[in-house]
């Protein structure tokens, strides 16, 4: 009862939902990588990460079916570093990995993902990418992703793609995602988030006839517009702000429920106008955008505020962030929707 209880309130708070997604009990254990290089500045990494009070018997050595399938692929990813299979699945019959490694590999969210997976509950699909991976972005790896975890990040999407019955990328059934970040210990508004990724000009078309609804789908572009250049490209939020603020003046209104779709039509274009100004380009990629979002997460945890608040509460010997790739539910399609 008490996981019960622990696996519901955590998806209220992080994966609320207007609509109903259905999982089934088969499980799936941590997949094999593979993966992509882009060269990027190098860091830090974080210390290596401490074991629970229980005896903790690695991945790899374990008498079980999540076992005996990672060990299969060990050699694959200890070349670039890894010790653990760097993806677990969760939602729609894949539950991930639970016990004494879940928390310090997923992180608090990625574990509950996992947990709330096995134990029945309707989870949207998604995939979660270890604190370990973290931990090399930010040293070895020279902040930048191993072409064989790559890969592997996008057969995990196509796993995403199968179960929403939707395509990343694709301009008439379009698949968009959250990347969110989620460590062993909360860190509550020190880590990034990005929504929506997967949009771009033809992307926002096709949402638009998909949902039936283009003020939604023009509101999901201007948002994701904004929290990207904000999180990832570091563009400072109160440029976006003050476009909001004088197309509402215009409108005269005050709300930005209250902006019709052509409105938010004009705001994409100086959303993007932005990007121009700061001598930026958004990218219409979906793969890299993507790429970049899982390195701004991964980055956010050797970020400023992200140390300073470790140092502050005392926080120590992490690996790093874990990152939490997963099917968009919306909380703006109407009265009727809301997520929290």
């Amino acid at each position: 009862m008490k996981i019960a209880i622990l696996a519901i309130s955590t998806l209220v708070l992080s994966v609320a939902s207007s609509e109903a997604f259905l999982s089934s009990p088969n499980s799936s254990p941590f997949g094999a990588v593979h993966g992509h290089t882009k060269s990027q500045q190098s860091g830090n990494a974080a210390t290596t990460s401490t074991s629970s009070s229980r005896s903790v018997i690695p991945l790899r050595y374990r008498n079980d079916k999540v076992a005996m399938e990672t060990s299969k692929n060990y050699d694959t990813y200890t070349h670039i570093g890894l010790e653990y299979n760097p993806i677990s699945l969760f939602g729609k019959g894949k539950s991930g990995v639970t016990g004494d490694l879940a928390k310090t590999l997923l992180g608090g969210k990625g574990a509950n993902l996992a947990e709330m997976s096995n134990i029945g509950l309707s989870v949207p699909p998604g995939f979660t990418i270890t604190t370990e991976c973290c931990k090399h972005y930010n040293g070895d790896w020279n902040q930048s992703i191993p072409s064989d975890l790559w890969n592997k990040i996008l057969d995990s999407i196509k796993t995403i793609e199968a179960d929403m019955d939707s395509k990343f990328g694709d301009h008439r059934n379009p698949l968009l995602l959250s990347v969110r970040s989620g460590a062993a210990v909360s860190m509550p508004g020190m880590m990034d988030t990005v929504l929506n990724l997967g949009m771009n000009d033809d992307v926002v078309e096709g949402l638009a006839i998909k949902s039936n609804n283009p003020r939604f789908a023009w509101d999901s572009y201007r948002r994701f517009l904004e929290m990207f250049g904000n999180v990832v490209l570091e563009i400072p939020r109160n440029l976006f702000d003050k476009e909001i603020d004088s197309i509402k003046h215009e409108a005269g209104v005050s709300e930005d429920s209250e902006l019709t779709t052509e409105h938010l039509k004009i705001l994409v274009e100086r959303f993007k106008n932005v990007y121009t100004k700061m001598n930026l380009t958004f990218p219409s990629d979906v793969t890299e955008q993507l790429e970049l979002a899982i390195g701004a997460v991964f980055k956010g945890w050797m970020g400023d505020r992200a140390l300073k608040y470790r140092e502050v509460e005392n926080i120590r010997n992490l690996m790093g962030t874990a990152v939490n790739i997963q099917a968009m539910v919306f909380g703006n399609m109407g009265n009727t929707s809301g997520t929290g």
